[in-house]
């Protein structure tokens, strides 16, 4: 998927409130990022996933907070 199109997943899910696909695309985002190695770009979009898994209750905030963790952005939370 290209960055542009997943700019724009990213804000039609912001338009339609959906937690899950915010969940999805910004995790999506973050590995991108990862995989060319921009760590902070990857935190950035690790952390939007993680806030919006919180507020959803989602089983993904889990590995979103070990992999912020893994990259000392966040302290290892139990969940």
């Amino acid at each position: 998927m290209g960055k542009d199109e997943l700019d724009r997943l990213l804000l039609e899910a912001h338009d339609r409130d959906d937690h899950a696909a915010l969940i999805r695309y910004y995790t999506i985002a973050a590995d991108d990022c990862e995989a060319s190695q921009d760590i902070d770009a990857t935190c950035f979009y690790l952390t939007h996933a993680f806030v919006f898994a919180l507020e959803a209750g989602a089983p993904e905030a889990d590995t979103l907070n070990a992999r912020l963790a893994a990259h000392d952005r966040a302290h290892r939370l139990e969940f």
